[in-house]
């Protein structure tokens, strides 16, 4: 008699598929910023390409529910793994700014759109008594393969398209698990909802904590590895630097998501926020010729913003009824991918005035501003949730915002699903 298969290997496709995607992506990562800082394009240009990324991620979130209507989870995933293939061999025809930032727009809503089907894929496929632990594994698998890709970009020739071409042989291979997959297709949504007014009811320190955390995760993933490509460092530091920095999450985000399990979660951002306050500032005043110090600052500093999406999330989620969880991530998602459009694209502007370290001084600002609100909100006496009552803290990425909601099977004939970027 063949045994039934564990519930984290049934959904071991979905996983692997992702795993392999975002190795391909954590290449491209590294490679791009590296290449167009070195090649002696305007400041603005590098850091454009971080903007597009987010453009597309929008339109990314606008579009996917729609199609998923259409033709269902397998065929929009398939469609937009091509997609994000296809950008990667437009970057390898040749350098060309322009063509490039179109094609990093067309991977950001690409991206986003195999995010929102994959997790909303694996809601539908886990139970609730192990689903927590299936996101993890999930996020884990999707940071690790980020950074593993990008270390990847350290190991090859420094002239020439080998980068690419590495990506789209993973971005590949990523298509091929869930394409298998013997998962049952989820059902299709009949609607997707967003109401911002909604949101803020239910908790405004939760939204403007995902805001918050959607520029933040754009600034330090995106201008870091091009501010230390101008500061001079090779293609091996800035790789292994973005390897680190993801590595930054599980050390930093582990502890402090699990004291916010224990205590109000909004001092635990308050903590966060100051956190990286100091990492920027050290940024800011450290010399660029200490590698070493440079890589831990980097590394907390990104794991602190992790930290800031995963418990402005799981404090949203503390205080919304179940009936409200298909708004509230819907409408999280949106505010996340609005400013991480925003941000990036006044950060690339002001770097042409002020100089690489710009977006050290806005992360400063913003997480200053964050924990201000915070603040002013716990003045206000507003009644916290006890542990009892809050959800298990889990793991989370603020690189490939959170697109699930609870799966009631007893919903499944008329299903209401969120799919955000």
């Amino acid at each position: 008699m063949l045994r039934s298969p564990s519930p984290l290997f049934s959904i071991a496709s979905i996983i692997a598929s992702m795993t392999l995607m975002s190795f391909a992506s954590g290449t491209m990562l590294a490679f791009i910023p590296f290449t167009l800082t070195r090649s002696g394009f305007p400041a603005w240009v590098a850091g454009s390409a971080v903007t597009a990324i987010a453009a597309g991620g929008i339109v990314g979130c606008l579009v996917t529910g729609m199609l998923i209507r259409r033709v269902g989870h397998a065929r929009v995933f398939a469609c937009f793994a091509g997609l994000t293939i296809l950008s990667m061999a437009i970057i390898g025809l040749g350098l060309d700014p322009v063509v490039w930032l179109i094609a990093r727009f067309l991977y950001g809503l690409s991206a986003n759109a195999n995010f929102i089907v994959s997790q909303s894929w694996l809601n539908h496929s886990s139970d609730n008594s192990w689903r927590g632990r299936a996101m993890s594994v999930f996020y884990m698998a999707y940071v690790i393969g980020i950074g593993v890709g990008s270390l990847t970009f350290g190991l090859l020739p420094q002239d020439g398209m080998q980068a690419p071409i590495v990506a789209i042989i993973f971005a590949t291979l990523g298509i091929l698990p869930i394409s298998l997959t013997r998962l049952q297709t989820p059902p299709p949504p009949e609607r997707t909802s967003v109401d911002l007014r909604a949101a803020w009811k239910i908790s405004p320190v939760g939204m403007v904590g995902i805001a918050a955390s959607g520029g933040l995760s754009m600034l330090v993933q995106g201008f870091t590895p091009i501010y230390v490509a101008k500061s001079g460092y090779g293609q091996g530091d800035v790789a292994l630097l973005m390897f680190l920095m993801q590595l930054g999450m599980l050390g930093i985000q582990l502890p402090l998501g699990a004291l916010s399990d224990r205590i109000d979660r909004r001092y635990v951002l308050l903590i966060t926020c100051g956190i990286i306050t100091v990492s920027a500032l050290a940024a800011t005043i450290s010399p660029v010729t200490g590698f070493a110090l440079l890589a831990v600052i980097f590394a907390v500093w990104s794991g602190a913003t992790e930290t800031v999406y995963s418990v402005a999330h799981a404090h949203a989620n503390d205080r919304a009824d179940p009936s409200d969880y298909v708004t509230l991530a819907s409408t999280m998602l949106v505010v996340w991918s609005g400013a991480a459009f925003i941000l990036p694209a006044i950060v690339t502007t002001a770097t042409t005035i002020f100089g690489p370290k710009t977006y050290m001084s806005c992360a400063i600002a913003l997480a200053l501003l964050l924990a201000l609100f915070v603040f002013l909100r716990l003045m206000k006496g507003t009644k916290p949730v006890t542990p009892e009552e809050a959800e298990a803290f889990g793991i989370r990425t603020a690189q490939a915002p959170n697109a699930d909601v609870p799966f009631n099977p007893e919903e499944e004939e008329n299903p209401v699903l969120s799919l955000p970027s």
